[in-house]
């Protein structure tokens, strides 16, 4: 079976006729003049594969997927020995080589490639709004070839906390779930990936202006970002005595574009073999933007949300406990479920008081929910204590530095499943009970 394939820069141009003159499978149908060309050609089906040349584009793993994702591998033409951080998923292969040793290289990087119908975990399947699977069937060689063994990442797992627009707290879930985890002897990274709002940074005290996460995201663009590298990028703060890795976010709204999902998903991996559990601060808007939906480079600045929720092994929906704040929970989770179907939330309302929902607050609004909401259940309640969130904000820290005896603290400390000692002493403010319905024997779980 042939497989058609473009070029790009003169070094690639060159091998044209020595891949002819073969008659084997590798047969050239385009010698594409720049990237966009290449891009074009290969989004439109045309090829199977893109040889590039040394110089000719900057690979990036933002690219490599791109031309991934539009159904053609990648073999890139090289000087000398590749760098020491490589490009994920692309062949190397000298530029002086025989065109049947280049041929070889085309043939297994289509093997190693596959149909182009599986979407792994991580791919640019949601966070990327332009993505269609390969239409050209897949190569003998593609049908038999094994992919060689790669070194995966870490057995660490990633908590995205989400929710609707608006101001529901998830800030301030993240960065106590997140300390109450590292302060129970976890290893935790915070990493804000708030492409609106990002303000981790300055809820914490780091008020440097260097975007650890956009930093990071620039080296793992390059190719080869490993767990090391993240762990001298990401800022050490101390909580109860314990230590709490922070990614930074962008400082500017504007700056949206150097979270790309490609390599934003690269840092999630290196976080997997160096911490034992990743809370992301992630976006609340999931739409695709339709301003830039025909531009085939165009990064997506909802992008970098959609990635995180596609990694993430689970996803906490965080919604205001009020008349605004629950429609938009309703909302945002059928938005979540077509643009990530497999994300799994859980559903946490924030901010639960009696004066803006009524008496017994949690049995009003599991009652509504169970009527209005969709099958996804409560999974917890998470009552308002003002001053003692102002009174960590202002100190720049988390809630079991400031106010350890309040009931938010003790509630988000059973949402990230951490035991709190000493907690049935003597709390300031109401405690949350058990409800029980008039004329109803069942109890509802706190």
């Amino acid at each position: 079976m042939s497989i058609p394939v473009v070029t790009l820069g003169a070094a690639a141009s060159a091998h044209v006729p020595g891949l002819e003159q073969l008659r084997g499978p590798v047969t050239v149908v385009r010698r594409c003049d720049g990237l966009a060309d290449l891009v074009a050609a290969c989004q439109s089906g045309l090829a199977r594969a893109a040889i590039i040349a040394p110089g000719a584009v900057e690979l990036t793993a933002s690219l490599v997927d791109r031309l991934r994702f539009a159904g053609a591998a990648v073999v890139a033409l090289t000087d000398g020995a590749p760098g020491p951080d490589p490009v994920d998923g692309v062949e190397y292969v000298g530029a002086t080589v025989e065109a049947a040793v280049l041929a070889d290289a085309v043939t297994r990087a289509v093997g190693r490639f596959g149909d182009g119908s599986a979407r792994p975990k991580g791919s640019l399947a949601y966070a990327d709004p332009l993505y269609q699977p390969a239409a050209a069937p897949p190569s003998p060689a593609a049908l038999h070839a094994e992919a060689p063994a790669a070194e995966g990442p870490g057995d660490g797992r990633i908590v995205a906390v989400w929710g609707p627009s608006g101001s529901p707290g998830r800030t301030t879930v993240a960065i106590n779930m997140a300390a109450e985890l590292a302060a129970s002897g976890t290893s935790v990274l915070l990493v804000d990936a708030d492409t609106y709002g990002a303000s981790i940074g300055a809820s914490l005290g780091l008020l440097d202006e260097s975007a650890g996460l956009a930093q990071a995201c620039r080296i793992a663009d390059q190719g080869g970002f490993t767990g090391s590298a993240l762990e001298r990028i990401a800022v050490s703060v101390a909580i109860k005595g314990a230590r709490l890795r922070v990614l930074t976010g962008i400082t500017r709204p504007d700056r949206w574009p150097e979270l790309r999902p490609a390599a934003l998903g690269q840092v999630l991996d290196a976080a997997r073999s160096l911490v034992e559990v990743t809370v992301v601060d992630c976006g609340f808007c999931l739409e695709a933007d339709e301003e830039l939906s025909f531009d085939t480079l165009a990064p997506r600045r909802n992008g970098a949300a959609l990635r995180c929720l596609e990694v993430a092994d689970s996803v906490i929906a965080v919604g205001g406990a009020d008349t605004v704040g629950v429609p938009r929970m309703v909302k945002a989770l059928a938005e979540l479920a077509d643009a990530v179907p497999t994300a799994a939330p859980r559903v946490v309302f924030n901010k639960v008081r009696a004066a803006a929902v009524g008496r017994a607050p949690e049995a009003q609004l599991r009652e509504a929910w169970e009527r209005f909401g969709p099958t996804t259940g409560i999974a917890a309640f998470l009552p308002v204590d003002h001053a003692a969130a102002d009174q960590a904000l202002l100190a720049g820290t988390a809630l079991l530095e400031t106010a350890p005896a309040s009931a938010l603290r003790i509630a988000i400390a059973d949402l990230a499943d951490v035991p709190v000692t000493g907690r049935r002493g003597r709390m300031p403010g109401p405690r949350l009970r058990d409800v029980r319905f008039p004329g109803n024997p069942a109890r509802l779980p706190r």
